[in-house]
């Protein structure tokens, strides 16, 4: 007998079109149905008013540190210090406010929250203030003064957290930008999107912490030095077993003359230097064993071979060492507290 609680559904090839076109309604509308879905002509609408102002006046929101770089870059599930999502504020301007800084104000009923505030989270929970409670303690309006029964000494939020970059959180600052204002600082943009409340969103790496992007509005690329530094042992397995292709690809560059600059080299030695570093959890024993079958392997000349290139000829034989006998003891020795006789 099955369990009455147990249902089988079927779908049929449509189903996942259906679940791809409600996400995609879900992206396009967020919370400006209030919950309930619009009609086909409603949506069609919809999407004709807004997205061309959307695409026009999109917002970048951005939790910066002191150097510019973008520490924490806004989406839409991003928490407020209002505990309210960044797709609960309001995000859709037909014109841009001249006024600096732009208000994002909360759009839940009952909240008093003026504009989008990022509060960093310490793990699951935000973080704490000077007061020793949490961000979700204190007020939502600036500047934050703690709401908890018997905490009289809090004048507004302050944490003494430190980001990831090394500066406080009282040292980071929201920036609300649009398009121009980002690119003048040298800050990437990304695509146009139809989708609501992306804010600073531009790609995957936006999702990443700041100093963990390798995109201008991080920490920026690696130098030119640091992408052609030598492969060592301490290096990423894959780099060590590609050591050989590496080499025959720079090797193939070389021979048709693709390489032309002075800069332009080919380490002919990069095996020997990926196999002379101590690998990890590697004993003494195994290094040297490792490198002596290595060295049979390539017919390199081993220190016994070595040392008659020096200067030792004929071959080397098995010899005997021959044992030292006592030395007979002087008459004349004498021994601590002795005495001669006559």
């Amino acid at each position: 007998m099955s369990d009455p609680r147990q249902f089988h559904l079927k779908f049929d090839g449509s189903a996942a079109a259906s679940v791809d076109a409600y996400l995609e309604y879900r992206r396009i509308v967020g919370e400006d149905d209030g919950g309930v879905l619009m009609s086909p002509q409603q949506y069609e609408a919809y999407k004709k008013k807004v997205i061309p102002m959307r695409i026009k006046n999109r917002l970048y929101v951005s939790y910066s540190s002191p150097t510019g770089m973008d520490c924490k870059l806004i989406g839409p599930e991003t928490p407020c210090f209002c505990r309210h999502r960044y797709k609960q504020h309001k995000t859709d301007f037909e014109e841009i406010p001249s006024e600096r800084p732009i208000l994002l104000p909360c759009q839940v009923q009952g909240c008093r929250c003026v504009s989008y505030h990022y509060i960093p989270l310490n793990g699951s929970q935000p973080i704490r203030c000077t007061c020793k409670h949490f961000a979700d303690d204190h007020l939502e309006k600036a500047p934050y003064v703690c709401k908890k029964a018997g905490c009289t000494k809090c004048t507004g939020f302050r944490s003494s957290f430190t980001c990831a970059c090394g500066s406080g959180h009282m040292d980071h600052t929201m920036i609300i930008e649009t398009a121009e204002e980002r690119e003048a600082r040298g800050h990437p943009v990304g695509q146009a999107t139809p989708y609501a409340a992306m804010g600073g969103i531009t790609g995957f790496s936006s999702l990443a912490e700041g100093y963990m992007r390798l995109d201008p509005s991080g920490k920026g690329a690696p130098s030119e030095e640091f992408l052609n530094q030598p492969i060592t042992s301490s290096d990423n397995p894959f780099l060590r077993a590609n050591v050989q292709a590496i080499k025959a690809h720079s090797m193939a560059h070389r021979q048709t003359g693709q390489l032309m600059n002075p800069d332009d080299q080919v380490f002919d030695d990069m095996e020997e230097r990926v196999s002379a570093m101590r690998r990890p959890g590697e004993s003494d024993m195994d290094y040297f064993e490792r490198r002596y079958q290595e060295r049979l392997k390539a017919g390199r000349p081993g220190p016994s071979q070595r040392a008659i290139g020096r200067g030792f000829e004929g071959p080397l034989h098995a010899g005997h060492r021959k044992s030292l006998e006592p030395k007979p003891k002087s008459s004349f020795s004498k021994t601590p507290g002795s005495s001669s006789k006559k």
